[in-house]
C-alpha cells in the first residue's frame, strides 16, 4: 500500500502530466486573469456593438472568456494580445449573429466617453463646419451613446466588425489582423459602415 508521500507524489506526477497534454500552466493561468482584467472594457464594449440584452451580453462575454482561456495555448505572440483576444471575440459574436433571431433590441450605454467622442469623428461630424446642430448632435451625451449602440446593431456584420474595433481605437492593420482580411478591405467596410451610421443617427 502506497504511504502519503508517495501518493501526493503520484498526484503531482498526474497533474503535471495533464498540464502538458492540455497545454495549459500556472503562468498560462496568470496571463488569462492578467489579459481579462485588461481588456474586459475593450470585449464588453464590442460586444455590446451586437447585442443590447444585458444578460445575453454576460453569457457572450463568458463564452468569449472561454474561447480566450481554450486558445491561450495556441498563442505565439506573432500577434499583439490585444488583436489576438479580439479576433476571437469577433468568431464568437459572428456565430451569435449568425444564429440570432431578428428582435427588437433595447437600448444600451456605450459606457465609455472616449467611444462616442471616436464616433461622432467616424461620422464625419463638425459643428465648425456647420454650427447648425444635427438632431443626433443635439441630443445629451447619454442618449447619443444609446443611438449609436443601437445604430450599429443595425449594421450588417462586417459593418458592425470593423466599426466597433475603430471605436476602439485599432488601426486598419490591427482590424485586418482580427478579421483576416486586408487594409484595403477593411476601409472600404469602414467607408460604408460609417456612411450607413451617419444616416441611421440622422434618421428623424
Amino acid at each position: 500500500m502506497n504511504n502519503p508521500v508517495e501518493l501526493v507524489i503520484q498526484k503531482q506526477d498526474c497533474f503535471k502530466t495533464a498540464k502538458h497534454k492540455l497545454g495549459y500552466s500556472l503562468s498560462n493561468q496568470e496571463i488569462f486573469i492578467n489579459w481579462i482584467s485588461e481588456h474586459e472594457k475593450l470585449l464588453r464594449h464590442i460586444i455590446n456593438g451586437f447585442e443590447a440584452v444585458p444578460a445575453i451580453q454576460e453569457e457572450l462575454f463568458q463564452e468569449i472568456a472561454l474561447n480566450i482561456w481554450r486558445a491561450l495555448p495556441s498563442f505565439r505572440a506573432d500577434s499583439a494580445a490585444k488583436t489576438f483576444i479580439a479576433r476571437i471575440a469577433h468568431n464568437v459574436l459572428a456565430t451569435h449573429v449568425a444564429k440570432a433571431v431578428k428582435t427588437v433590441k433595447t437600448e444600451q450605454d456605450f459606457q465609455s466617453v472616449d467611444s462616442i467622442q471616436s464616433s461622432n469623428e467616424a461620422v464625419g461630424h463638425d459643428t465648425s463646419v456647420c454650427p447648425q446642430l444635427t438632431p443626433y448632435q443635439s441630443l445629451d451625451q447619454n442618449q447619443r451613446q444609446q443611438r449609436l449602440a443601437q445604430a450599429i446593431r443595425q449594421l450588417k456584420l462586417e459593418q458592425q466588425q470593423v466599426i466597433t474595433l475603430a471605436l476602439e481605437g485599432m488601426s486598419y492593420q490591427d482590424i485586418a489582423d482580427v478579421l483576416a482580411i486586408s487594409t484595403n478591405l477593411v476601409g472600404v467596410r469602414l467607408q460604408r459602415a460609417k456612411a450607413k451610421l451617419m444616416q441611421l443617427l440622422e434618421a428623424v
